[in-house]
């Protein structure tokens, strides 16, 4: 649901596609937080890692690397988004 109360990306409803580019800041914040992480690279004391985060930017782990990080995201039945 985007901030106009569609779901289908398309003005004023009706039937269609679920498009997450008409999500607002707020509805992205909320949709699919205990379903989907992203992850994203980080430095921790000078070594490269991957933190992973919950939808809605709450970090939830860490991993040596990107393959590891989707593993864990998987192994916890969640669905894993890479972001640039």
């Amino acid at each position: 649901m985007n901030s106009n109360g569609s779901t289908d990306g398309a003005p004023g409803g009706g039937a269609g596609t679920f498009s997450l580019r008409n999500l607002s800041r707020n509805d992205w914040a909320q949709f699919g937080a205990q379903q989907i992480a992203y992850i994203r690279p980080v430095t921790v004391d000078g070594i490269a890692a991957v933190s992973i985060h919950a939808a809605d930017g709450t970090p939830i782990g860490a991993a040596p690397n990107a393959e590891l990080a989707i593993a864990a995201i998987l192994q916890h039945e969640m669905a894993p988004a890479l972001v640039h």
